[in-house]
């Protein structure tokens, strides 16, 4: 099996990595040797990839991987090569998005409709391999793991032929990339779990990607009115620009009680237990955060009868990839989604460390690099 040469971001400690990141570097742009692609699996070139927390949280340790890992796993990509002819599908020069979680497509989950749940993929994704087994990665001969099967920020991967979506050759690469993550969890948190009807009221904590996400996603659903909270003044501005009906800090949120649809995208238990408190009674309350496993959720027990609410966690905003993205990619065509105001910038590679400090101080929604040589 032959080996090309790429550049990629490699972290090689997770946890116990200082800020700010630009001075102290846990990303390391390195030379790596990448296999080619097995039978199902295919290599692509890596056109655009986007940050997103839970890159972050590997850095920061808040969900811990295996070591070395080419970091980065949403992404829009362009294929070079198939590992084998597969069923026609696909081909040489097709445009696509990745997404960070394939499905083996025989398992109970997978058989039911939920290959987002999906706990052979699941099992890779935690192992930092692909789903055929072992890692494509390496440098001088010793293996480095896929970051959830993608590892995009990087110029070529290779990927499980079930961890890309083929799209259409006119979309832009920086954003088709948010497709992959921000996209399909925040919109399918609104539409898939929460099962948005329109005239329901939504309120969002967070306004990251995919908090931001999940706000356009419940405008497109016809959901009033739809209503945010985040400490970033630029963010709560842009969240109004975006439609939103309010956009209020932390602390201001009481107001707004009594929603029948409340989404948590920030990740801290404390967050999630305030947004079970301001959903209706009979209220839907949509965890798709990422909290530290050491953290515990208390809410009130009665609650869930008394008040008959139900909390729903949403993986991949319960996502079947082939299906939902060309659906949302239509709905962004027809003006409805408008995915691109969530691009905050396009940067290179070799910016990666400095992009991170952005996004762990909440300064940025969505940073998009282009990797080059």
């Amino acid at each position: 099996m032959t080996t090309r040469k790429i550049a990629a971001a490699v972290l090689h400690q997770s946890g116990n990595n200082p800020s700010p990141y630009a001075d102290n570097k846990p990303l390391s742009v390195m030379s790596l040797d990448l296999a080619d692609p097995r039978p199902g699996e295919v290599l692509v070139r890596i056109d655009a990839a986007g940050l997103c927390h839970s890159d972050l949280s590997v850095i920061n340790g808040d969900r811990p991987r295996p070591m070395p890992m080419a970091l980065g796993h949403e992404a829009s990509a362009t294929v070079l090569a198939l590992g084998d002819k597969g069923d026609g599908s696909l081909s040489v020069g097709d445009r696509a998005v990745l997404v960070f979680l394939p499905s083996c497509g025989h398992c109970v989950a997978c058989a039911s409709g939920e290959g987002y749940l999906c706990a052979n993929a699941a099992a890779a994704n935690g192992k930092g391999e692909l789903m055929h087994g072992s890692s494509r990665l390496s440098c001088d001969g010793n293996p480095v793991h896929h970051h959830l099967g993608v590892s995009a920020f990087a110029t070529q991967a290779v990927v499980d032929r079930r961890s890309l979506v083929k799209i259409d050759s006119d979309i832009p690469p920086e954003t088709a990339a948010l497709f992959g993550c921000a996209v399909l969890t925040g919109v399918g948190a609104v539409m898939n779990t929460a099962q948005v009807r329109p005239g329901e009221s939504v309120l969002i904590y967070g306004l990251g990607g995919v908090g931001l996400a999940a706000l356009i996603g419940a405008l497109a659903a016809g959901a009033q009115p739809v209503v945010a909270v985040d400490p970033s003044p630029e963010k709560r501005a842009l969240a109004l620009e975006l439609g939103a009906a309010a956009a209020v800090a932390p602390g201001e949120d009481t107001v707004l009680f009594g929603t029948d649809v409340v989404i948590e995208t920030v990740g801290k238990a404390a967050v999630l237990a305030q947004a079970y408190k301001a959903a209706r009674r009979g209220g839907r309350i949509i965890t798709v955060g990422l909290p530290n496993p050491a953290e515990m959720l208390e809410i009130n027990a009665l609650s869930l009868v008394a008040e008959g609410k139900t909390l729903i966690g949403s993986y991949m905003g319960s996502s079947i990839p082939s299906r939902d993205i060309p659906r949302y990619i239509a709905l962004w065509r027809a003006g409805r989604l408008p995915v691109e105001k969530l691009l905050t910038s396009v940067s290179p590679l070799e910016e990666i460390n400095e992009l991170m400090d952005k996004l762990a101080q909440g300064k940025a929604v969505r940073q998009v690099i282009i990797p080059a040589w």
